[in-house]
């Protein structure tokens, strides 16, 4: 009900805003009618046009023409050229949403003169409808508007607002990269599986359903997380000598600097990759103040 009387437009519609845009249908929250995208490729519009009856055009700005809801769902490096596009040509009153590491909504909202912007950091399982999105607004942003965004995220997965913006660079370090993580600990276990011998198929098999039963269980149980590894762990046993083995190799350090330096590079995209005005980045003399 938030948003059936909105106009919603998707900018440079990848692989999240497509996400969003198949979860709000799904889930029925709005009708293809209220949807535009752009996408700057023409078979990319004409495939999304097909997929799920929106309206798909290649041009940024005529895609805003009218919307109430404005999603930026753009690679931090095509940031600059999006927002040319759209400056001058979104409503005052329009909801932004953006999901774009590092970018900064006070920057957003000073070069599209939209105050009202919501920043967003989901993560790639959003594309099956169990993401975790991170999310926070700047003061503009009415209970309404708040609403609409939660709303929004829901067509993802699971929705997390925190109160400062510092906390989505966190965000984007731990759950936003944390696929990534858990993607590579997968693919080193596969291989470790077909180096004792098994099949790939059956190592992959045998790692993926084991990670999920392990995600799922520590998600219902109540006990701390050491608790449970504890519960597996017999003294000299084999779980004993493997994680020996791990915290020998500085697993917990080597992870906890991996965070880090995706967090550090957050905030210099958030440096480097800001909206351009009059061709400048905003954090050159010149460029619309902090």
């Amino acid at each position: 009900m938030a948003l059936r009387k909105e106009r919603l437009a998707f900018v440079g519609c990848g692989m999240m805003g497509e996400a969003m845009v198949k979860g709000l249908l799904h889930q029925s929250l709005v009708k293809p009618g209220q949807i535009t995208t752009s996408n700057p490729r023409p078979e990319r519009a004409a495939d999304l046009a097909q997929r799920y009856g929106v309206r798909a055009l290649t041009d940024n700005a005529d895609a805003c023409e009218g919307a109430t809801v404005v999603a930026i769902t753009v690679k931090p490096q095509a940031l600059q050229e999006v927002i040319s596009d759209l400056k001058g040509k979104v409503h005052p009153d329009a909801l932004i949403l953006t999901i774009v590491a590092g970018a900064r909504m006070a920057d957003l909202a000073n070069v599209l003169g939209a105050p009202a912007v919501v920043r967003i950091m989901p993560n790639t399982p959003a594309q099956i409808g169990r993401g975790m999105s991170v999310w926070t607004a700047t003061d503009h942003v009415d209970d309404d508007g708040r609403q609409k965004a939660r709303t929004m995220l829901s067509a993802l997965g699971e929705e997390e607002y925190v109160s400062h913006e510092n906390e989505l660079d966190m965000a984007t370090a731990l759950s936003g990269t944390g696929p990534a993580y858990a993607f590579l600990f997968m693919e080193a276990l596969i291989d470790s599986g077909v180096h004792l011998g098994f099949s790939r198929r059956v190592a992959s098999r045998l790692v993926i359903e084991t990670v999920r039963g392990a995600v799922e269980y520590a998600a219902e149980a109540p006990e701390h997380l050491a608790k449970m590894r504890n519960q597996v762990t017999s003294p000299g046993g084999t779980t004993a000598e493997a994680a020996y083995q791990l915290e020998k190799g500085g697993m917990r350090t080597v992870l906890s600097d991996a965070v880090w330096a995706a967090y550090r590079r957050c905030v210099q995209l958030g440096k480097s990759v800001g909206p351009a005005d009059n061709g400048r980045p905003l954090d050159q003399p010149g460029g619309p103040s902090r």
